[in-house]
């Protein structure tokens, strides 16, 4: 635990790991509360689309973790078992969580407006057994099912089920199990979650975390909150659970360390209905995405019609401005902290308002416990403000384990004893780090980052397309919105609108590009390659 202080020098000073040999994430953010006499505090409020409200203790979820944990193991899952969840925020996403790391099985997060293919390519290359799901989602695996031979098993909250032996209702499973269950005595070391995301080229990776990455992000959450927690501490995000930022920003480490979480799915975030969710269910510390801060920074006199009380703000996967710290201090009554990290090592840098004087524009310094630094091409660290990769040091306990089934990519990932965040920076004379950009081709669009390769293999499944490529289009509210050039093909709109279409159902809705070109050839190197560089000058 990030321990308070009084300057930035003190808390690094002050910072050590204490990582233990033997560790459970699932034990630690629900069983252990219930053994320290603090079961009965509030875990988990859930807020449906219709407006009801739940509230679940931490004794809820370590017994309903457990029922969930025993139904597995059930239907013939074991310790290793990859687990997939395709839910929104709801209580049955984070109890799912909790059960799977228990039973020392390994959960494989999935974002509900993930279309059949990027669905299939997930769940075939994590070799999921099982899945964790709704009917609105069953609808998609569906078609794809008869090509996941390992998939033996699908838990539908909202189902009765469905075939004998495949699909299993998920309540009628938890009410007739055990709610006693014997958790593995799994090592911090030992995988805990397959989270993936985007590369440069082809599809996506699995960056596999151990047990210790939610330890490893205590500090990067506890400095940009303020020395979180403080007494009567709610936390609160938009970002989905089964991205790293909702999870292990967010939902986890706040159940560590026993504060409550508010959970609400939006359908299309909506500025006016965030201000009053705060304000109606008194949360105090919010993670709000970059994008959703541009789209409550359109509404008018927040704090006169809304009586929220947030006492810390953080933000993270794209730079803020000037004027969005400028608008968060009058508007939201707090200084907003911008962190920053990856999805194989993530919440490295921070501001801290309490230690650190924020520069516009600057994503802090290195979080204690982290180093962090900046890379030349030869891979010799620079400083003075001279650009360069933006790397950090192994070992990191918030550091992943490597690439699922892809030594090649984890190779490559490395330089020495750096990991490559594959982002270009510079450190100031001060220990500031500023974001430049990236060093490859991954787009940032409404605080995702996505992978050109992926969209553009789903792009040439078209029957029209033969070639295809895509960019980052810069764009005031999302950063960048993704392009699509279309090489020798006949223009129309109408086909453009079909191609993006196309797109949209079969990955996902932030995935589709907003902007099409038809153009008769693509420039590529001698070798075959896209040059997506003159693409972006195009």
């Amino acid at each position: 635990m990030l321990r308070p202080a009084d300057t930035y020098a003190d808390a690094v000073a002050t910072f050590r790991w204490e990582i233990p040999a033997s560790y459970n994430i699932g034990v630690d953010v629900a069983d252990k509360h219930v053994r320290d006499g603090r079961g009965d505090q509030l875990a988990l409020i859930y807020e449906s689309e219709s407006g009801t409200v739940e509230r679940f203790s931490f004794a809820d979820i370590s017994q309903k973790s457990n029922k969930l944990a025993n139904l597995l193991v059930a239907h013939g899952l074991r310790s290793g078992d990859r687990v997939a969840i395709l839910l929104p925020q709801r209580p049955e996403t984070a109890i799912g969580h909790v059960a799977i790391y228990k039973a020392g099985m390994i959960a494989v997060p999935l974002f509900t407006l993930f279309g059949p293919d990027a669905l299939e390519f997930r769940l075939a290359g994590s070799g999921a057994r099982a899945v964790i799901t709704d009917a609105a989602s069953l609808e998609k695996i569906a078609p794809i099912r008869a090509r996941l031979p390992q998939l033996s098993c699908l838990l539908v909250i909202d189902g009765a089920g469905g075939e004998a032996g495949f699909s299993v209702a998920y309540r009628r499973g938890m009410e007739g199990a055990s709610d006693r269950f014997t958790s593995v005595d799994t090592l911090a070391d030992d995988p805990a979650i397959i989270i993936y995301t985007s590369g440069t080229t082809g599809q996506p990776k699995g960056a596999l975390h151990a047990h210790r990455v939610l330890l490893g992000h205590l500090p990067g959450v506890e400095m940009p909150h303020e020395f979180f927690p403080h007494p009567g501490d709610r936390f609160w995000t938009p970002a989905d659970w089964a991205w790293i930022g909702g999870l292990f920003d967010v939902l986890l480490p706040a159940w560590h360390h026993g504060v409550p979480v508010l959970a609400y799915r939006f359908r299309k975030f909506d500025p006016e209905e965030a201000f009053s969710l705060m304000a109606r269910h008194g949360v105090r510390n919010v993670f709000l995405p970059p994008t959703a801060l541009k789209l409550m920074r359109q509404t008018p006199n927040p704090r006169q019609r809304f009586p929220f009380a947030v006492r810390t703000v953080g933000s993270g996967g794209e730079t803020l401005g000037g004027d969005l710290l400028d608008w968060g201090r009058e508007h939201l009554g707090v200084t907003i902290n911008e962190f920053y990290g990856q999805t194989e090592c993530n919440l490295i840098v921070a501001n801290c308002a309490a230690l650190l004087k924020p520069r516009a524009g600057s994503m802090g310094r290195p979080v204690p416990g982290h180093e962090v630094g900046v890379l030349d091409k030869r891979g010799d660290s620079v400083r003075g403000g001279s650009e360069g990769e933006i790397a950090v040091r192994r070992p990191d306990p918030a550091m992943f384990l490597g690439y699922w089934n892809n030594p090649e990519a984890t190779g490559k990932k490395f330089h020495g004893e750096w990991l490559l965040t594959g982002d270009l920076g510079r450190r100031d004379e001060d220990g500031y780090f500023w974001f430049l950009g990236r060093a490859d081709d991954v787009i940032t669009t409404a605080g995702y980052r996505v992978g050109p390769g992926e969209i553009e293999e789903c792009l040439m499944k078209h029957p029209a397309v033969s070639l295809a490529a895509v960019v980052g289009v810069p764009d005031l509210l999302r950063t960048e919105i993704i392009k699509a050039f279309i090489a020798d093909q006949a223009r129309s709109a109408e086909l453009a609108s079909e191609i993006q279409d196309f797109v949209r159902t079969r990955l996902a809705a932030h995935e589709y590009p907003r902007l099409m070109e038809f153009v008769d050839t693509l420039p590529m190197t001698a070798t075959g390659k896209i040059m997506r560089r003159e693409l972006r000058r195009m």
